[in-house]
């Protein structure tokens, strides 16, 4: 079965040579793409393109699904990280399997309708019966490409951590579950749809000593590493009072770096931890809207990139966000790097690289994140005849500039996710529905 997508505006590859391509067309077949460039024919299925932009899937880095099910909530709408966490973990104690898949298939269809076609997920919690599991099968639902890590808490308030005892998990037990699900899920192969990874939540709330299994247990498994990291001055103040040593010592120290291993924020790396993290190969998820929103402040990300370090954008959870528009994580962080270094510093199309091949090569993806025959036919379309674009000279830029902030049709795999900017792999109005009852039942309970 062949798709061909015809005569776009601008075809953004991503490719080697960055090309892009006006009245461009790309042939995808059974999930690969095939061909991409001028005058290309089908005998199966026409999409015609024009007036838009095409451009690779947008890949998310960082995310925590569950949170969907807390955005808004009074008591951490103006709190710092910590505090923040410390008005959420009871409310999300009260959780279950059914919370869990439905706040998922919420977040997964926002990114989705944002032009995401892949996402990782860094779900640490496991109340009153909830599993990786229920999040691996919302995904399978709504039909992105998934990255979900098993991540950890294990010490808890008692033990001198942040987060509740009824949240924390013995690390026995912990590493046990991380054995099964990525026995039961992780698919190595290229075009794979899910890739498990192993992600204990923060060095203020898991032991070194889980820290440091868990790199060998996922070396072991040939998968993926993943925490939070340098994400505000209380965290770098944390490491430096519980550990003696900033937080890129703690995680060289443990086995945390290499080409296996992304951290989220990083905001407070200093030179020295940004050139371990570039000589390393380790991968950083940029959070931008999050940072903002919790005050943690502007990310390293132009330091990160000059040093050749792996940046990807992630949205982060959405109760500190509070959305998961992929698009619009991109637009803040072009405007955050302008900010803090001037209107010079980043431009549009080095944004776009980062929120598409950036993402996929800091998941180790060399089969995503461009346009080019063999990468895996993940694709966002990008109608740019709206209001939001009217007027504009460059269509590439605009999408950051201007808009627009729902994609018009999405393919991952090579199947429409988003046709014409709506679902049409679930039912969201019902969904939407469902979430909304389970939001008032917690925030009555």
């Amino acid at each position: 079965m062949e798709t061909l997508i015809r005569g776009a505006a601008v075809v953004v590859t991503m490719d080697g040579a960055r090309r892009e391509i006006a009245g461009g067309d790309v042939l995808i077949r059974q999930g690969e793409i095939v061909a991409v460039g001028q005058g290309l024919t089908t005998t199966g299925t026409v999409l015609e393109a024009a007036g838009c932009v095409v451009t690779p899937g947008l890949v998310n880095t960082h995310h925590h699904l569950y949170q969907t099910l807390t955005r808004a909530v009074p008591g951490g709408q103006d709190a710092l990280l910590f505090g923040w966490l410390k008005t959420l973990y009871p409310i999300w104690a009260r959780f279950g399997p059914e919370e869990i898949f439905t706040s998922a298939q919420v977040g997964l269809a926002e990114l989705a309708l944002s032009g995401c076609s892949l996402t990782s997920d860094h779900l640490y919690l496991y109340p009153n019966g909830a599993r990786l599991d229920d999040t691996i099968a919302a995904a399978a639902e709504v039909g992105l490409r998934f990255h979900p890590t098993r991540g950890a808490m294990s010490i808890g308030e008692t033990s001198g951590g942040l987060p509740p005892d009824s949240l924390v998990e013995p690390e026995a037990a912990i590493l046990e579950d991380c054995i099964r699900v990525v026995d039961a899920f992780h698919d190595p192969r290229p075009g794979a749809m899910v890739r498990v990874g192993i992600a204990p939540c923060s060095p203020f709330s898991v032991s070194r000593d889980l820290m440091r299994e868990a790199a060998l247990l996922a070396r072991d498994k040939g998968v993926m590493l993943h925490t939070h990291l340098a994400e505000n001055d209380e965290d770098v103040a944390y490491s430096l009072a519980t550990f003696g040593c900033r937080p890129g010592q703690y995680a060289e120290d443990l086995g945390w770096t290499g080409v296996d291993v992304w951290h989220a924020h990083c905001v407070k790396l200093d030179g020295a931890e940004i050139d371990l993290f570039a000589r390393s190969g380790t991968g950083v998820a940029h959070c931008p809207c999050s940072n903002c929103r919790l005050g943690s402040g502007i990310a390293p990300v132009r330091a990160l990139r000059d040093a050749g370090g792996k940046v990807g954008l992630g949205v982060d959870g959405s109760a500190s966000n509070d959305a998961g528009n992929l698009v619009a994580e991109a637009r803040q962080a072009l405007l955050l790097q302008r900010v803090a270094r001037g209107a010079d510093a980043m431009s549009v199309r080095e944004v776009l690289e980062i929120a598409t091949l950036g993402g996929a090569q800091v998941l180790g993806r060399d089969d995503c994140g461009s346009l080019a025959p063999g990468k895996r036919a993940d694709i966002a379309i990008w109608d740019m005849r709206g209001i939001e674009a009217a007027g504009n000279w460059d269509p590439v830029a605009a999408l950051l500039l201007c808009g627009p902030t729902r994609v018009r049709d999405l393919f991952v795999e090579g199947r429409r996710v988003v046709a014409g900017g709506q679902m049409v792999t679930l039912d969201l109005p019902a969904v939407i529905a469902r979430q909304n009852r389970l939001a008032q039942r917690l925030a009555g309970g």
